[in-house]
């Protein structure tokens, strides 16, 4: 599993808003967010309630491993970016 996660639900229009910015800090940083989508898959939506710990409640909710910092909901993508590169 990668350090960087994203929970989505398929309809989610802020999770539709951020896909441009994930495809972008994967092709120009290389960083790579491993997807998980929860609104239709019961095994995803448990995943999620361990990471989120109460912090966000919804989706899309972004979670970096490695420092255990997290984003709900859209962002731009300067911020995007520096929680992907963990600072």
């Amino acid at each position: 599993m990668s350090d960087l996660i994203e929970f989505y639900g398929t309809e989610c229009v802020h999770c539709r808003e951020m896909e441009p910015l994930i495809e972008r800090l994967e092709k120009e940083e290389g960083l790579k967010i491993e997807r998980f989508e929860v609104w239709h898959n019961s095994k995803n939506a448990e995943m999620m309630k361990k990471f989120d710990k109460g912090f966000c409640g919804g989706v899309p909710f972004f979670f970096n491993k490695k420092t255990g910092k997290w984003i709900c909901g859209s962002t731009s993508y300067e911020a995007f970016k520096k929680w992907a590169e963990g600072k």
